[in-house]
């Protein structure tokens, strides 16, 4: 899927919508403005729809967007705003989900001519957030790491690397844009939006108006219970990321290595530091002729590339340790048997507190003796000495570690009981906090740790399941829909 095809479709949509109402509904309305409201109608509720098959996803792309806005807002005039940004990162979920049922709420109403004014009113101010988030994620490509995007003076050639969000999630994972074609795509949104704003007198209406209120009421109430059953009660519907069901990671992971083995260089492009002068040189002219491109004069801008054949995903990047720091990847990758992975990107607590306890030590002394003629040295008692040890008491979210208790530390007790390998993988942390947690949840089986980026893309549950043998991912469940190891055997271990 591209973007243009679904423009095209959405399009079609548009069209198809845009007869209903003009012979349908025998509204007679200017057919190009019914085809505008029908055509951004259909725009938000695709949008809208896309993002709550995995609402969750979005709320930590909006952790991502409020992290950044903390960062870009400390130490300058406005810095009184940064605050607020750590706030909204902790309701992330809650902002997800009333962003994804408005813009159902703005596609149907559209759609059906509900609350003309207000409705074009909404949706323009809805679209210039989005733009803004788009902007933004596309502007920081000219602004170096080490400066704060305020710092205009320090803005230099867009470098794709520097961009602080690498895109803006306006179709979750379905769709994958780069943040300038999203910034366009948004810019170019807007212009239809400013048409349908003007002219919200001759939007057309279908049916009724409480019929018409009743629709966007009735779809608001199914998009927000469709959102709690992709994240709060269930896994996605549909899972659009690269760890999903029946996927053989051991080969997905060997065709994007190839392919991003198999890109070349074709072009260099030069900057000249003193006039500010770009030269493009093909690859093999660049090869010949550096000499007279000196780097005292000239620096490179980019390295424009082929596109390989295939993109890399969190997949290549998929990498696993003990809690020692050994490198386990491999070995959990190509277990050829039947093993189980707990996936937690982060173990929950309320905070910690220090505890001082007292400690018993006994001393030994070493003494020499002779014994036949010969020195020995002896170990003798010397005396008692007491220490204070501080140690790190952790407090557990309570919500967090019940279902550890209630199922996910039974099944993987058991599945280790039964043979079944066990990798337990959590988000980089202190060991000695991992431990405690195993003793807190009553997990007998080993833990190891994972990028928790890495982690949120395999699954979206915090703690969740999936059963895999030899790479492939056999299944995938939910914290709330754990089976009985009995149950599990019985379906897929054989």
């Amino acid at each position: 899927m591209t973007l243009s095809i679904l423009v095209f479709r959405i399009a079609i949509a548009g069209v198809i919508l845009t007869l209903i109402t003009y012979f349908g509904f025998d509204r007679k309305e200017n057919p190009i403005h019914s085809f505008v409201q029908n055509f951004l109608g259909a725009w938000y509720v695709f949008s809208g729809w896309i993002k709550a098959t995995d609402p969750l996803g979005l709320g930590y792309k909006m952790v991502d967007y409020f992290a950044e806005f903390e960062s870009t807002f400390s130490g300058t005039w406005m810095s009184f705003i940064a605050p607020i940004f750590p706030m909204f990162s902790s309701v992330s979920d809650g902002f997800s989900v009333f962003m994804i049922c408005l813009e159902i709420v703005l596609g149907l109403a559209l759609i059906v001519g509900a609350w003309p004014k207000l409705t074009t009113k909404v949706f323009l101010l809805l679209l210039l957030f989005f733009t803004f988030l788009t902007g933004f994620t596309h502007l920081t490509g000219y602004v170096p790491k080490e400066a704060n995007f305020f710092d205009f003076a320090q803005w230099s050639t867009f470098d794709e690397n520097n961009m602080r969000v690498t895109d803006c999630g306006c179709f979750g994972d379905f769709l994958k844009l780069k943040p300038k074609i999203s910034f366009y795509k948004d810019l170019w949104l807007l212009i239809p939006s400013f048409f349908l704003l003007f002219g919200a007198s001759k939007c057309h209406q279908l049916f009724k108006g409480g019929t018409r209120a009743a629709i966007v009421g009735i779809g608001t109430i199914g998009m927000f219970v469709y959102c709690l059953s992709n994240f709060a009660w269930d896994l996605p519907g549909m899972d659009f990321r690269p760890f999903k069901k029946g996927v053989n990671m051991n080969s997905v992971r060997a065709a994007e290595t190839k392919a991003q083995e198999e890109v070349k260089i074709t072009h260099y492009k030069l900057k000249n530091k003193k006039t500010n002068e770009i030269v493009t040189l093909e690859f093999n002219n660049y090869m010949k002729s550096y000499k007279d491109y000196p780097k005292t004069e000239w620096e490179v801008m980019e390295q424009v590339k082929t596109e390989p054949a295939i993109e890399s995903t969190k997949m290549s990047e998929f990498s696993v340790t003990d809690l020692d720091g050994n490198e386990v990847t491999s070995e959990i990758l190509n277990d050829p048997n039947y093993s189980l992975w707990i996936v937690s990107y982060k173990l929950k607590d309320d905070g910690s507190s220090t505890e001082k306890t007292m400690v018993t030590d006994s001393l030994f002394r070493m003494d020499t003796t002779m014994m036949n003629g010969l020195q020995v040295i002896t170990r003798n008692f010397d005396k008692i000495e007491t220490r204070e040890v501080t140690t790190e008491k952790y407090l557990w979210n309570s919500d967090y570690v019940a279902p550890w208790k209630e199922k996910v530390s039974q099944l993987g007790n058991e599945a280790q009981k039964n043979g079944l390998k066990i990798y337990s993988m959590t988000g980089l942390t202190d060991p000695a906090r991992v431990n405690d947690f195993k003793t807190a949840v009553g997990a007998e089986f080993p833990f190891i740790m994972a990028d928790d980026i890495l982690l949120k893309t395999i699954l979206r549950s915090n703690p969740g399941i999936l059963l895999v043998k030899n790479g492939v991912i056999l299944d995938k469940w939910h914290h709330n829909k754990v089976p009985a190891f009995t149950e599990m055997k019985a379906r897929y271990i054989k």
